[in-house]
């Protein structure tokens, strides 16, 4: 019980619920602006339409001005489209080609990523709204202006909103980013867990990282175009935000480069407590970052906090007993590790208390980051390019886009083929949603169109059956008002979360919107149209699902390579890093500099850009990483007889993500050294470079274990699997290139 009321608080305080409420408030204002004032409700829900366009393009996260754009340019798409679509709506040859370019047009709008194929979709979207029923010359005009109007309302509705809440949009995305982190915290509790399979732990903390990566990056967007400004109204918010982003980062590096090799620690410590000491501190740091994200969202400070010092003390007895009974002579690389986790643990649990006082909002908080902020930090945002370039260059068969444009223009000349041969005059009259259907399931994995497709007819079915039984219970305006309110509100706040939900909100808002413009003609041969349209649109997408196929293992070793030279640029800007920070640390410790206390010395600009493109690597990585995932788990949900190079992919997958969580150990102690390293180590680094730049020969076989001591200690076991992992990326890459 606690936890679904947990799971509530965090849904409404979300961004999801926040921009599901603005954009259901804009899209019903034209329609109550025009249906109740001036009785114009045909006209009302056409403007209601361009709203509509217009809210599926403000989708939450992302900065304004880009949303701005993108929301201006699905004004004038939208249109275009009804002018298009409405002028071919007289004549059936003209509408079936109008129809079909659009789709296939719209669904190449893939090629801008996700805003892209956002943009494209609320096309479709207009376009199978006002291809319904014929309209006259002069009525096509009337439309085209009025949607034009309904969606710059949108427009201007939404920027007003956001003027207005804008530190309540800002605090928000670093409140997603927070869940996600505090959700990654949990999945690396499971690897301590003697219970839990290690194969399904690597799979949710890679699904899990994955997620964290997109919600990080969508927070990053708006915390640097949110820079402080060092005064107005507001600022120390944004301070706060902005040394919560630093710490959230901080603490990922640290629990990142705790990776181990778990199957060797469960082996040396079966039936030990360390281990369960270790999961419950995780779990405790978890639900601490549920909380300070929370806390953010409604913009207050952490009220109940927990500790896990007593863990912290558990695991340092807990080592000591195991000392006495011999594991350092046992298994010395066991004992490292146990004693770097919980120095790790100690660290991280410092950043969530840290993250924890940034809630505060004291006054006289200042920004605390490493990097100076300025306009370098553009180099870490997203960059979305809008060139019709990008679609020319797609117009090949070999391009996954123009598979995808192409499916969709088949699955709608199928839908006006069928919508032709409808013979029944009670169904006719809005057969279109069966387009509508294909374009809402059908999207370029086949994955996630069949997955779609079971949500979508699901959440259809029951939304029918409660739109019924509501209109059966009760015939009161107001409160079928509320109850589409409502249905519009979560329709558009669940439709990242839970599609089958998302649907069945929609279902029962479409309903009530027809019962409201046509009194009376709401019956169960609407409700049945409804389910039955969904269902033939349904069988149209799964069906066309198959046409020019691009399954997901003709993609993935490009991104695998892309995941490998990411890996490979991190490692170097790393030990480029190192290099530098060892040079600073002899100039501190020179002779001449040797007498009294020596004062901080200014970061010079080989320092600055040393740490700026470390920062940027490490960005990099782990984005071509969630790439990576996220592209292999979809091949994992297609068919098997199209799934390809598993093991290969699988171990790839692994290796990298061990690569890159001991090289982000690795580099940190390499920087606090005052001379450089003896040369068995850096023959090892360099040895590893070349492992991952395919164009360089293979190096001979390394030894993964290092003799080193003193204050490079700690460096033997991260060395010892960065060779192992180097290895073995080198090895599956050339049979993957095979």
């Amino acid at each position: 019980m606690d936890l679904r009321i947990a799971n509530l608080r965090r849904f409404i305080y979300s961004h999801y619920f926040f921009g599901g409420v603005r954009q259901g408030i804009g899209m019903l204002l034209p329609v109550l602006i025009l249906g109740v004032l001036f009785g114009e409700y045909t006209l009302g829900l056409v403007a209601t339409f361009g709203s509509q366009c217009v809210a599926i393009i403000d989708q939450p996260g992302g900065p304004q001005q880009h949303r701005t754009n993108e929301m201006l340019g699905g004004c004038v798409l939208a249109t275009l489209t009804v002018c298009i679509t409405g002028f071919a709506s007289n004549d059936r040859l003209a509408l079936w080609i109008v129809v079909i370019a659009e789709c296939f047009i719209y669904s190449l709008f893939t090629v801008f990523g996700k805003r892209g194929g956002l943009i494209g979709f609320a096309g479709l979207l207009v376009m199978a709204l006002t291809m319904h029923s014929p309209l006259p010359a002069d009525q096509v005009l009337l439309h085209a202006v009025v949607t034009f109007g309904g969606a710059l309302f949108y427009l201007l509705f939404s920027v007003g909103f956001s003027r207005l809440f804008w530190l309540r949009e800002e605090q928000q995305a670093m409140s997603v980013a927070l869940f996600a982190t505090a959700d990654y915290v949990a999945s690396r509790a499971s690897f301590y867990d003697e219970g839990e399979d290690l194969e399904d732990s690597y799979r949710a903390l890679i699904q899990r990282q994955s997620v964290m990566t997109e919600k990080h990056q969508a927070a990053r967007d708006v915390v640097l175009r949110a820079l402080p400004r060092g005064k107005g109204w507001g600022d120390s918010r944004r301070v706060m935000i902005w040394n919560m982003f630093v710490d959230m980062l901080q603490l990922v590096d640290t629990l990142f480069a705790t990776h181990t090799d778990y199957a060797a620690l469960r082996r040396a410590l079966t039936g030990n407590d360390v281990l369960v000491f270790m999961r419950d501190a995780l779990l405790k740091m978890s639900l601490d970052l549920e909380r300070i994200a929370l806390s953010v969202s409604h913009g207050g400070p952490v009220k109940r906090r927990t500790s896990i010092k007593a863990e912290l003390r558990a695991i340092e007895y807990e080592i000591d007993q195991l000392k006495q009974h011999g594991l350092g002579e046992r298994e010395p690389e066991i004992l490292a590790l146990l004693v770097q986790i919980q120095r790790r643990l100690r660290n991280a649990s410092r950043t969530v208390e840290r993250l924890a006082d940034h809630t505060l909002n004291r006054p006289g908080a200042k920004p605390t980051s490493a990097l100076r902020i300025d306009k370098s930090l553009t180099r870490f945002m997203t960059r979305q390019e809008f060139r019709l370039g990008m679609i020319t260059s797609n117009l090949r068969m070999d391009s996954p886009n123009f598979r995808y444009a192409l499916r969709v223009a088949l699955a709608a000349a199928l839908a006006m083929t069928v919508s032709e041969f409808w013979v029944s005059e009670t169904f006719s009259a809005h057969n279109y949603w069966i387009m509508l259907t294909i374009v809402i399931i059908m999207k370029p994995g086949f994955a996630l169109t069949r997955q779609r497709n079971g949500w979508r007819l699901t959440g259809t079915l029951i939304g029918c059956v409660m739109a019924l039984i509501l209109l059966n219970l009760t015939a009161s305006p107001e409160i079928l008002f509320v109850a589409l309110l409502v249905a519009c509100i979560m329709g558009n706040s669940l439709v990242q979360l839970n599609y089958m939900a998302s649907a069945i909100f929609n279902t029962i808002f479409v309903v009530l919107v027809f019962h409201f413009v046509s009194p009376g003609t709401v019956s169960m041969n609407v409700i049945g149209e409804r389910a039955l349209d969904t269902l033939i649109g349904c069988a149209l997408s799964l069906a066309c699902s198959y046409a020019f196929p691009w399954w997901e293992a003709r993609y993935l070793p490009p991104l695998a390579r892309a995941a490998v030279k990411a890996n490979w640029e991190y490692l170097r800007a790393g030990l480029l890093y190192s290099g530098v920070m060892r040079e600073k640390q002899a100039r501190r410790a020179s002779p001449e500099q040797a007498q009294g206390p020596v004062p901080e010395p200014p970061a010079t600009q080989a320092e600055i850009d040393a740490d700026l493109n470390w920062r940027l690597a490490r960005k990099n990585v782990h984005i071509a990483f969630s790439n990576f995932a996220e592209a292999f788990y979809r091949m994992m949900s297609e068919p098997q007889s199209r799934q390809q190079y598993v093991p290969e992919l699988n171990n790839l997958l692994i290796q990298n993500h061990v690569l890159a969580s001991q090289t982000t150990a690795a580099v940190p102690t390499l920087s606090t050294l005052s001379h450089e390293p003896p040369p068995s180590v850096k023959d090892t680094l360099k040895a590893v470079t070349v492992m991952l730049d395919p164009a360089r020969p293979p190096v001979p076989p390394l030894p993964e274990q290092i003799d080193i001591h003193g204050e490079l200690a700690s460096l033997a076991y991260p060395l010892k699997l960065m060779v192992r992992a180097g290895q073995m990326i080198r090895q599956e890459s050339t049979a993957l290139d095979g």
